[in-house]
C-alpha cells in the first residue's frame, strides 16, 4: 500500500562536497565516484556549506603530499564536520583518526564502493529516476574538451623512493576493448584530447598476458602499442603519460611519425648517474637512454620529451649530480620537472645510508632548475615562427590561452593568443583547435597569432 501524498514533493537530493588532491589518476578515481553518486541520484556542492557530507580524496606518496593531504580534512572538518577520506593516504588510517577521529569513514585507494557505501551511511540518496541520470561518458572533473584515460592500475616495479606498489597494489590492466569504448564515449562527447595515463604505461597489459578483446567486431591486444594504435584511429589528439623507457617504446614512434598519435612522451627518468639509478631500482635499460633519445628523434623529429627528476637522493655526490647536469645538456629534454627527496615511510630509500642535507638538496635544486631553463628557453625560441595546431582551454576578454602538442594541461607551457578571434570572424571558445603563428617565446610560453 503506497502511504506517500498525493501531492508530496520529491525529497531535496543528497549534496555532497568533493575535495580532490594529488596526481591525474587521483582525478579519475574521483570522477569515478562522482558518477557513481550522480547515478544515485545525488548532487554536487561547490561548497562546504551546502554539502551534506564531504569526501576528501587524499594522496600520501610524499611527506609534503601527505600534510597537504591532512590540512585539505582538517579544513573539510572545521568547515563541515561530515567527513569521508579516501585515496593514497587512506592506507594510513590510523594516522588519519589520531589527528581527526570523528571523520565518518577511511578507504583506501581504487575503493569507489567503500566509499559510495560511507556516502549511503552518512546521507541515503534519494532516488529520483527523472534527475539522477547521468551522460554515458560519465561525471568528469577537466573541461569538456580533454579527459584523462586510465588503463591500468598498480604497479610491478619496486623503486626504493615509492610506496605506490603498496597502496595502489600490482599492476592490474583494464581490458583493451574497455578502455576504447570508454575513449569513444569520451570522443563522442566532444572530448578533443586523451591523456593516456596509469602508473607504468609501458606495462600496460602484462599482467593479461596481452590478452585480446573484441572492439567494435576486431580483436584488439592489451599491449602499449596495440592500444596506441587504436586509439590513434580515434581522430583526437592521444598523449602518452608515464612511460617507462622499454625497448618496446621504440614501436611507438613510427605512429609519432604519422601523426597518429601526438609525438610526446612523459618518461620519468628521475636521474641520470648510474650508480643513484641502481640505488633508486630504477626499470628499463638506463644506461642506454641518451641513445634511446637520439633514435627517436632521428625518426620522429618533432617529438617533445617531458621528464622528471629527484635531486638529493641519499647517496647522490656532487659528481653524481653534475653526471645529471651534463646529462641533460645532452639530453636536450623540452619539459622538465624536479623534486627535492623526500623521506617516505616504508618505502626502502629511507633506510639507505649518505642522506644529503637540506640545504645541499635545495641548492642542487636551484642549480638543476636554472640549467633546465636555459635548455627549455632556448628550444622554445626555435618555435618562433612556426605555426602550430592549438587546442584553446580558456578565453577571456585580453585573449585566449591554449596549448600545442608540446604541451599537456596544466604541467607544462602555454600558448597565449592575443587576438581571440577565429578565421571566420567568430570568437574562440574552449574546445577549439586553431592554427598559430608563433611570433614570442619565453622560458616556458609560446604567443602567437590566430591564422587563417
Amino acid at each position: 500500500m503506497n502511504t506517500t501524498p498525493e501531492n508530496a514533493a520529491p525529497a531535496a537530493p543528497a549534496k555532497v562536497g568533493l575535495v580532490s588532491l594529488g596526481c591525474p589518476k587521483a582525478l579519475v578515481d574521483s570522477e569515478r565516484i562522482i558518477t557513481k553518486l550522480r547515478s544515485e541520484g545525488y548532487q554536487l556542492s561547490p561548497d562546504y556549506d551546502g554539502a551534506d557530507v564531504v569526501i576528501v580524496n587524499t594522496c600520501g606518496f610524499l611527506d609534503s603530499a601527505k600534510a597537504e593531504s591532512l590540512e585539505a580534512i582538517g579544513e573539510a572538518m572545521d568547515e563541515n564536520g561530515r567527513v569521508i577520506v579516501t585515496g593514497c593516504m587512506g592506507v594510513d588510517e590510523d594516522l588519519i583518526r589520531t589527528q581527526f577521529p570523528n571523520v565518518l569513514a577511511v578507504t583506501g585507494p581504487q575503493q569507489y564502493e567503500q566509499v559510495v557505501g560511507a556516502v549511503h551511511d552518512a546521507v541515503p540518496p534519494a532516488h529520483d529516476p527523472f534527475q539522477d541520470l547521468v551522460p554515458p561518458e560519465g561525471l568528469r572533473l577537466t573541461p569538456r574538451h580533454y579527459a584523462y584515460l586510465k588503463i591500468s592500475e598498480g604497479c610491478n616495479n619496486s623503486c626504493s623512493f615509492c610506496i605506490i606498489p603498496s597502496m595502489r597494489g600490482k599492476l592490474a590492466s583494464r581490458p583493451a576493448a574497455k578502455v576504447m569504448y570508454e575513449a569513444e564515449r569520451l570522443v563522442k562527447a566532444g572530448v578533443k584530447e586523451l591523456l593516456v595515463i596509469s602508473q607504468d604505461t609501458s606495462a600496460y597489459g602484462v599482467d593479461l598476458k596481452y590478452a585480446e578483446s573484441n572492439w567494435n567486431g576486431r580483436p584488439v591486444k592489451a599491449k602499449f602499442y596495440d592500444l596506441a594504435e587504436a586509439l590513434g584511429e580515434l581522430g583526437v589528439w592521444v598523449r602518452m603519460h608515464y612511460v617507462y623507457p622499454y625497448p618496446h617504446v621504440d614501436q611507438v614512434i613510427p605512429l609519432m611519425a604519422e601523426g597518429k598519435i601526438l609525438p610526446y612522451l612523459d618518461i620519468p627518468y628521475q636521474h641520470a648517474s648510474p650508480k643513484v639509478l641502481k640505488a633508486m631500482r630504477r626499470p628499463g635499460k638506463t644506461e642506454r637512454t641518451l641513445d634511446n633519445i637520439q633514435s627517436w628523434r632521428r625518426d620522429c623529429p618533432d617529438l617533445v620529451l617531458r621528464s622528471t627528476f629527484i635531486v638529493g637522493f641519499p647517496g647522490e655526490t656532487e659528481e653524481d649530480f653534475q653526471y645529471l647536469l651534463d646529462w641533460m645538456t645532452e639530453a636536450q629534454l623540452d619539459r622538465v620537472g624536479c623534486f627535492k627527496y623526500e623521506n617516505v615511510d616504508g618505502a626502502a630509500a629511507k633506510e639507505l645510508d649518505g642522506h644529503v642535507p637540506d640545504e645541499v638538496k635545495q641548492e642542487r635544486w636551484d642549480r638543476f632548475m636554472a640549467h633546465q631553463q636555459a635548455i627549455s628557453e632556448k628550444r622554445l625560441a626555435a618555435r618562433v615562427g612556426q605555426t602550430l595546431d592549438v587546442l584553446i582551454d580558456s578565453v577571456d576578454g585580453e585573449g585566449a590561452v591554449g596549448r600545442s602538442y608540446a604541451d599537456a594541461p596544466e604541467i607544462d607551457g602555454n600558448v597565449f593568443i592575443d587576438d581571440p578571434r577565429r578565421p571566420d570572424g567568430g570568437d574562440l571558445k574552449p574546445g577549439d583547435m586553431v592554427k598559430v603563428e608563433i611570433d614570442e617565446a619565453s622560458d616556458y610560453d609560446l604567443w602567437g597569432q590566430v591564422k587563417g
